[in-house]
């Protein structure tokens, strides 16, 4: 198994008042270049935005952009036409293709919203833009892994344009589960969302990544209890 650690205290930090927001891989003006990408994933930022405040629309194109609210709700409007409201249990995903354009605000005017936005490079490049998002039960990632991004069908994720695949699991007390690669020589990007887990030698706490590449299969271990993100991408970026 080869590892590549990222420990929340390393992370990137920007704190506008309005938006308090940390970088795994290098965004904006925090430059890392030991922390550009893993593989097709690009961005993953936790970003908690105050209420009443947001993101004025700004364009991107050829991403595959994600944003999984964590705690709070936030408003969506894009120039497909789609205006959304994105809670907790709800994923949003937005193919940019050939250029799209999109805000997000916090739709509360005084509680603050924390989600994760998450940017994956695409396999098609210039396709026409799409917005979708779902509501996911929490009871279905109790100690298993919950599809919620993923080309496949049969996984009941919302699509996206890249062999990719996004899983969340909460795990209980002394649990243990095993994640196995569906795209053969992709890699896995463990981020942990609450509790502490251990992936092999390594223990991970809170908001820590752990990036794994040649391995099909790996445990994920607990001994207090755990909220887990896998992100699963091709490597050839």
């Amino acid at each position: 198994m080869k590892n590549i650690y990222h420990p929340a205290s390393e992370r990137g930090h920007v704190d506008f008042g309005w938006l308090d927001s940390h970088h795994s891989f290098s965004f904006g003006n925090w430059h890392d270049r030991e922390k550009v990408n893993f593989g097709a994933l690009r961005v993953l930022n936790d970003d908690v935005v105050k209420g009443g405040n947001g993101f004025d629309a700004h364009p991107h194109e050829n991403l595959e952009i994600i944003s999984i609210p964590l705690k709070g709700t936030l408003a969506h409007k894009d120039s497909t036409g789609i205006e959304g409201i994105l809670s907790t249990g709800d994923v949003q995903i937005m193919s940019a293709g050939s250029g799209i354009s999109h805000s997000e605000y916090n739709a509360s005017h005084f509680d603050p919203v924390n989600f994760l936005q998450i940017w994956i490079f695409p396999k098609q490049i210039n396709i026409k833009p799409r917005h979708d998002q779902k509501t996911f039960d929490p009871a279905g990632r109790i100690d298993q892994w919950q599809i919620v991004v993923s080309p496949r069908p049969e996984d009941g994720g919302l699509w996206i344009n890249q062999d990719a695949r996004l899983a969340l699991t909460r795990l209980g007390m002394g649990a243990s589960i095993n994640y196995e690669t569906v795209f053969p020589g992709n890699g896995v990007y463990i981020f942990t969302l609450a509790g502490s887990v251990e992936v092999g030698e390594y223990k991970l706490a809170p908001r820590d990544g752990l990036g794994i590449t040649g391995m099909d299969s790996f445990s994920v271990r607990t001994e207090m209890g755990a909220e887990v993100l896998a992100i699963e991408v091709p490597m050839f970026a």
